[in-house]
């Protein structure tokens, strides 16, 4: 399973299909919850091979806690529906995983998740152990919600270093040397870029630095705050331009709405020389080296993406999944020992068992470890990116609340195979909800 299988995007169940599930009795190993104390604090989490990390630091909390914590975990798929059930039922957790940006801002709207100021006051450590591009993303209305308790995963630029080298070009650091690549590597026959567009978010991953490249990041955050007029901007439309320029060129062949990253497709073109390029999240790197481990050690390159001339956007930001967070809920009856829970979150423990499964934490003290990572160039690479990015855009499936996935996707992969114009695809932007 790739890192991104572990980010599912799935809409918020509505309606009568909510109301059914609130009927049912709840979810997880543990019968007690925020909702209905037990003693204990209930930890809720995205149920995956990570769960390991988690239950070993619960064990370590254990050990020190008179206030005991108890691992529940809900089968990846199934989560943010039934997150959504249990999460102002009875059987409410006390602490719960989540993407933070979109993924919680309902929950801070009906004012049911705690925020971290006071916890923060008493351990200042709790926000300043952490980087700030990651931690800030977790903010709401200038508030903290959540604490990092996973691995950053930024979108990188990976290539095949033999496709380049065929076709007389190095890795682009600028979009006009993008151009002359894909020109270059077209010519040889070869697909310029991979692209998994029947899953559609791989799609999104060009349009979300595109955007911040050539407006800087404020656009979005304008457009995400309810500002429309955003989505029709000039920076927006020069942004779409690109875009479509990149189509054009024949950047991406054309069947790319019938491959898939989900199923080895995009990350198999560019292992076997069919690609040049592939934009994808950091979990490319794990993916080559479990299905292609001999290209992965000799020909798989990453680089940034590329710089776009006169952009407003800092050449060092980046775009992706800025971490996964720990969340608390009002109404837990433990909050001192939640607290202290969440101190873990920057322990060095946590942060060397993360590494010892592929996972990069993003504290301040992860350097340290880096050398112990299951790839430490790799892992040093992406850490440094994570440092110095003065801007860490949360995907856009993920900022936006997850009842606008679906029309988002569907308007992202309709304007990149020309079924929407610019025009179309603005509109499709602007009735997008925001809360």
């Amino acid at each position: 399973m790739t890192l991104r299988a572990r980010m599912p995007r799935t809409a918020i169940v509505g309606g009568a299909a909510l109301a059914l599930l609130l009927s049912l009795s709840g979810c997880g190993t543990g019968s007690g919850s925020a909702g209905s104390d037990d003693g204990k604090i209930h930890i809720l989490v995205y149920g995956d091979a990570a769960n390991k990390v988690e239950k070993q630091l619960i064990a370590t909390f254990n050990k020190q806690s008179k206030v005991k914590a108890v691992l529940d975990t809900i089968p990846g798929a199934d989560y943010q529906a039934k997150l959504q059930t249990v999460i102002n039922s009875k059987q409410a957790p006390d602490v719960f995983f989540n993407w933070g940006g979109g993924s919680i801002k309902p929950f801070v709207d009906a004012d049911l998740l705690m925020p971290l100021d006071d916890f923060i006051a008493k351990d200042p450590e709790l926000k300043t152990r952490f980087l700030p591009s990651v931690f800030n993303s977790a903010e709401i209305d200038g508030k903290p919600y959540g604490v990092p308790m996973r691995g950053t995963q930024p979108v990188l630029f990976f290539h095949n270093k033999q496709v380049l080298e065929d076709a007389g070009v190095k890795p682009p650091k600028t979009w006009d040397e993008l151009l002359h690549a894909v020109k270059a590597i077209k010519a040889k026959g070869v697909t310029p870029i991979a692209l998994g567009g029947g899953d559609r978010w791989p799609t999104l991953m060009w349009f979300e630095y595109l955007f911040d490249r050539v407006a800087g990041p404020g656009l979005f955050q304008k457009a995400l705050d309810g500002d429309k007029a955003a989505w029709e901007s000039a920076d927006s439309k020069k942004a779409l331009g690109m875009i479509r320029d990149l189509v054009d060129a024949g950047a991406f062949g054309t069947n790319f709405d019938s491959v898939k990253f989900t199923d080895q497709g995009s990350p198999t073109l560019l292992a076997t020389g069919k690609a040049g390029f592939e934009l994808m999240g950091s979990w490319e790197y794990s993916t080559q080296q479990d299905a292609h481990p001999e290209f992965a050690k000799k020909d798989l390159g990453y680089t940034a993406f590329p710089t776009v001339k006169g952009g407003k956007g800092d050449a060092s930001d980046l775009v992706g999944n800025t971490n996964n967070f720990y969340s608390v809920l009002k109404k837990t009856e433990h909050p001192e020992a939640v607290a202290e829970f969440l101190k873990l979150q920057y322990s060095d423990e946590f942060v060397k068992a993360q590494l010892g499964i592929g996972n990069l934490p993003t504290t301040t003290n992860t350097p340290l470890f880096l050398q112990k990572a299951a790839s430490p160039g790799y892992a040093k690479f992406q850490y440094e990116l994570v440092e110095k990015a003065p801007a860490f855009q949360l995907s856009w499936d993920q900022a936006y609340p997850q009842s606008a996935a679906t029309s988002m996707y569907q308007a992202i992969q309709q304007f990149f195979n020309g079924q929407l114009d610019e025009g179309g695809f603005i509109k499709a932007m602007q009735a997008l909800p925001t809360s």
